[in-house]
């Protein structure tokens, strides 16, 4: 048996295969064998870590979600003005490779929410903490001063995270009728009608 160390280490290496192979293929029909071969490892190596591939699909969902989260919440840190932060949300939101391998990932186990409580959870939470994010940076710029008043914050920050989802789902469909700069300039327009702010005027270049 693996040393814990080592054991964590694979695991996460199943889990990171596991998304490759998500990524560029889907669910439908997805074997541990497929697992395997994008990890270099036998099928019973992987069904050592992950006996079931329910198992190893939640492990993906709950890893993409923490990343896809984290990475929205740093990208916005780093901003100092309410207008830059809400920029960078939209632009994590919506980014330019539509071939990366987050959004497909985060789609597909979705789907799951409907069949799989746990994925469901995980799809809420996600939701949620989204909707949170944008929330507190509009919160801080109507205190500021930089953002109007509005009725209904949360309302705001609902509808910007729905307008994502919304749009990411036709990118990651390779829908050729949207691309992800109209995409963001769509949902900035929103989000200028909500804050009073003109955000595309802030984009670099």
């Amino acid at each position: 048996m693996a040393r814990p160390r080592n054991q964590t280490a694979r695991r996460r290496q199943l889990v990171a295969a596991a998304g490759r192979v998500i990524a560029a293929r889907g669910l439908a029909g997805l074997r541990i064998k497929d697992v395997a071969d994008e990890a270099g490892l036998s099928a019973g190596s992987v069904s050592y870590y992950f006996p079931e591939l329910d198992h190893l699909l939640l492990d993906v969902h709950h890893d993409a979600v923490d990343r896809y989260y984290w990475s929205r919440m740093e990208a916005a840190a780093r901003a100092e003005d309410p207008r830059d932060k809400l920029n960078q949300l939209v632009d994590q939101g919506i980014p330019d490779d539509a071939a990366d391998p987050m959004g497909p990932v985060l789609y597909e186990l979705h789907l799951s929410a409907a069949r799989n409580k746990a994925h469901a959870v995980l799809m809420s939470g996600l939701f949620d903490r989204e909707v949170s994010l944008y929330a507190t940076v509009l919160d801080a710029g109507v205190a500021r001063g930089v953002f109007a008043p509005m009725d209904d914050l949360r309302a705001a920050a609902t509808n910007a995270v729905v307008l994502e989802d919304a749009y990411g789902l036709h990118l990651v469909g390779r829908n050729q009728s949207i691309r992800p700069q109209e995409a963001r300039r769509l949902i900035r327009a929103y989000l200028a009608g909500v804050t009073g702010c003109d955000l595309q005027s802030r984009i670099a270049g």
